[in-house]
């Protein structure tokens, strides 16, 4: 029976007792397959603890062409476990799971076509081969319509502990059915040379480990947040920790309490897809470009972190339950990492009449998970700071998705990175969703520029700035762009509250990275992902509109589902439930220093009080301890 709140994440038990109610369904077949297991939030949310909690749930029947999404209840104190509804979904779309996508390597290796294939460039060991199945997404053969398909990137290894990703088998492309498992096609644009050195980072590899000093660090009385489940309170922060199958973590419910009075910020944070085209013609990379939650599953892929590893200090971590392809519940440990660390300034003067000088030292609370798809590994760092910001750091780390490239030639569309292997350039876009709730639930959208004053009589000096602020009112107009040339940024303004000048109390939206798509308007990289082409966009809250791309990205219609469709409903934003979708990106034009292992490459967003405070909401904090020979203090 669950009594956990509705934001909490799923547990092993809650998955276990509702697969076996789908299993109990003969629908389903004899090899059924699925993908994921989510809470029903809109409904969830209007419920107190203990009656159970509405769940979705995605199964196959590959031997039926067939799918459905299974409506459920988990068990609760008024209730037993239950399935309430099955809603036929389009049997090509769901997700892509890890356990199938190891069927489908192991069905390629099997093929006597795709041997003969890997024979021509001298690979007689096949369980050397790597396949990774890959999003067909707008590259369906026309002969093969209404299948569900993947095509395959294939990688060799010398040996079973070297580094696949490094030998790239270039000019080989099976497609497979996923369905059945069936190598339906093998492209073979000609042999050209595997990599001839290998792509190891292991420790001695490429010479002895470098000296390094110790660093560690202390806090003697533990950390300064307390957990109660998933509820996290820090300094005047408080939010709760949710985990799902398409996002991984999900923060609830966050609000700053100041003083004695609780202050929404935002109903919800996720980063809620990923998108990643690749923009080289070449045969083993133009049909690069994925949707790597919606296709695949951040939940799934998410890694389980390491103390001296992957965190260091005073760590708290939060376990996750996933459903793995076979419809198996598992845990992931150690899934989310939580610590404190030192922030250097947060601010400073020295008055140089008296010699006094006044510091303090920041703080902030991170929280973090990390995910590896296939090649990449993706960090998620969610901080805050004890003046009231939030941001959120992307690093982008892992091998890079090189290709394979002939003897004398220079790659045109990316860099080489070793001996016949090229790494092309590409863009990562991650759209996040920000359910906002900016001292109440109903807020209002700005967008805010910088514009030289023409008026020469209020200008007399030339030198005369306002900032513009642009109210958004409904969808249509809440396509929005970055521009630094005119300083924009966003605000999302209460409806209930105003600070002492009398302005209504808000949050400021900043995005310091973005990307233009380099694809041509038309092509399929362009109109797979149409909500890359703004960097802010802004709907009401519908339960229903969960994913930027849309519900089932996977060979879905191109374009025709996700943010860009549901703007079309024109409703209003003027005191709204509101829900932002701001897109993170960045291009990538690779470099040698990136291989055979990419140092972190770090992109993100900000948001910070604006006006939501009176004054600096940090005047509170204590001054910092000095550490010096005589004993003075150096700050107050």
């Amino acid at each position: 029976m669950s009594t956990n709140h509705w934001t909490d994440p799923l547990t092993e038990a809650e998955i276990a007792e509702v697969v076996a109610l789908v299993r109990a369904d003969p629908r389903i077949g004899e090899r059924p397959r699925f993908w994921g297991i989510a809470v029903e939030e809109g409904l969830a949310r209007a419920l107190a603890p203990g009656q159970g909690r509405p769940v979705r749930l995605v199964v196959m029947n590959p031997d039926a062409h067939a799918a459905w999404e299974v409506g459920a209840w988990t068990a609760g104190s008024d209730r037993v476990a239950s399935v309430a509804s099955w809603t036929p979904v389009d049997a090509r779309r769901p997700g892509v799971s890890s356990e199938e996508a190891r069927m489908v390597a192991q069905a390629c290796r099997e093929d006597q076509g795709f041997q003969a294939a890997l024979a021509k460039r001298g690979i007689d060991d096949v369980s050397l081969v790597w396949v990774d199945p890959e999003s067909i997404t707008g590259f369906e053969p026309e002969d093969l319509q209404g299948r569900r398909l993947s095509w395959g990137t294939v990688w060799h290894r010398e040996t079973a502990d070297d580094n696949g990703y490094a030998r790239p088998v270039a000019g080989l492309v099976p497609i497979i059915d996923l369905e059945t498992l069936e190598v339906v096609r093998i492209e073979d644009h000609g042999v050209i040379p595997l990599a001839g050195e290998g792509g190891n980072y292991r420790s001695g590899t490429w010479g002895p480990d470098r000296e390094v000093a110790p660093l560690e660090i202390s806090q003697p009385e533990g950390p300064g947040f307390t957990i109660e489940g998933q509820l996290v309170t820090w300094q005047n922060w408080s939010f709760r920790v949710g985990f799902t199958h398409r996002e991984g973590l999900v923060l609830y419910d966050v609000v700053h309490h100041d003083g004695d009075e609780a202050r929404p910020v935002m109903k919800r944070a996720s980063v809620n897809e990923m998108y990643v085209p690749y923009l080289d013609p070449d045969p083993t990379a133009y049909r690069k470009n994925f949707f790597d939650w919606g296709e695949y599953g951040a939940g799934p892929l998410t890694a389980s972190l390491e103390l001296g590893c992957d965190c260091l200090g005073e760590i708290r971590y939060f376990d996750a339950a996933v459903l793995n392809g076979h419809g198996e519940a598992r845990t992931i440990s150690n899934a989310v990492c939580m610590h404190e660390e030192d922030y250097s300034i947060l601010w400073k003067h020295v008055n140089t009449r008296t010699g006094e000088a006044d510091v303090r030292r920041a703080r902030r609370l991170v929280i973090s998970f990390f995910a590896t798809v296939a090649n990449y590994d993706y960090g998620f760092y969610w901080s805050f700071y004890q003046d009231g910001m939030i941001d959120l750091e992307i690093k982008l780390t892992g091998i890079l998705s090189v290709s394979g490239i002939d003897d004398g030639h220079t790659p045109s569309y990316g860099r080489m990175v070793s001996p016949n292997v090229q790494a092309p350039n590409h863009q990562h876009y991650f759209g996040l969703r920000l359910d906002m709730a900016v001292d109440g639930p109903v807020n209002r959208l700005y967008e805010v520029h910088a514009e030289v004053e023409e008026d020469e009589r209020l200008n007399p000096y030339g030198n005369a700035c306002k900032m513009v602020r642009t109210l958004i009112p409904t969808e249509r107009e809440a396509a929005r762009s970055t521009d630094p040339s005119r300083a924009v940024h966003w605000l999302v303004e209460g409806t209930t509250r105003t600070n002492r000048y009398g302005d209504r109390t808000a949050y400021r939206l900043t995005l310091p990275n973005t990307a233009r798509l380099f694809a041509r308007p038309g092509s399929i990289a362009e109109r797979k992902a149409p909500f890359v082409a703004k960097q802010l966009w802004a709907t009401a809250y519908d339960a229903s509109e969960r994913f930027i791309a849309g519900e089932y990205p996977n060979q879905a219609p191109l374009g025709e589902e996700g943010v860009q469709a549901w703007q079309r409903a024109e409703r209003s934003l003027d005191g709204a439930e509101l829900v932002l979708w701001p897109v993170v990106g960045v291009h990538h034009d690779p470099r040698p220093e990136e291989w055979p292992i990419m140092p972190a490459h770090r992109i993100g967003m900000r948001l910070e009080p604006d006006g939501f405070f009176d004054r600096n909401p940090s005047l509170d904090l204590p001054a910092p301890k000095a550490h010096r020979a005589d004993g003075d203090a150096c700050c107050h």
